[in-house]
């Protein structure tokens, strides 16, 4: 589950996104609003630091695959200053996210990371692409005590909760994944060009 940490201050901008942020991948605008969303987020980061995307998750469940979908996406069109851990070449998981945490931090002294997870919730919010402050907490849907990663979290609803967690991530549909993996990759990648 999502929280915020601190109230988030109003920005310059003309339209204030709340946070955190959602919207559904079917919506024709999903995009487009997750990228402004996500602008606004980073916009509080620390002046000269380095972004980073941790993307988390295996190919080796349908529904988890989100993380190393958007991180492979993110590859291909993601300007250079924006630093990409975890791909389905790659992946980051349970096993070796305490050592890319690490690694993060001995490579990337000033960073500031979006964290990317599939994750389980209500029937009406799967499909539902979610952007919010502060870390998430990577395994929480199937019970798994892992770091939190992030200062800022994009979070895809990819299945139902509730029973049987491993198997509802098995049995997600690959087409609703990758979808919502194009839009973050493509939002992410926008909103790192504008900052």
């Amino acid at each position: 589950m999502n929280r915020m940490r601190e109230p988030l201050s109003p920005l310059p901008d003309s339209s204030v996104t709340s946070f955190p942020f959602r919207i559904s991948y079917t919506d024709p605008l999903a995009t487009v609003e997750c990228t402004e969303s996500l602008t606004q987020a980073l916009r509080l980061r620390q002046p000269g630091s380095t972004l980073a995307c941790i993307c988390i998750g295996t190919d080796r469940s349908t529904g988890d695959s989100l993380g190393p979908l958007v991180g492979s996406k993110l590859e291909e069109y993601a300007p250079p200053h924006l630093r990409i851990y975890g791909t389905l070449d790659e992946p980051v998981h349970a096993v070796n996210l305490q050592d890319t945490l690490n690694q993060v931090e001995k490579e990337l002294k000033n960073s500031h990371v979006i964290a990317v997870d599939a994750c389980l919730g209500q029937v009406k919010s799967v499909g539902a692409i979610q952007i919010g402050l502060g870390p998430l907490r990577p395994g929480a849907g199937v019970n798994k005590k892992l770091p939190a990663v992030g200062n800022v979290h994009i979070t895809g609803i990819v299945n139902v909760a509730g029973f049987m967690e491993y198997f509802v991530l098995q049995n997600t549909r690959l087409n609703t994944v990758m979808k919502m993996a194009d839009i973050i990759a493509r939002s992410i990648a926008q909103s790192a060009r504008l900052l």
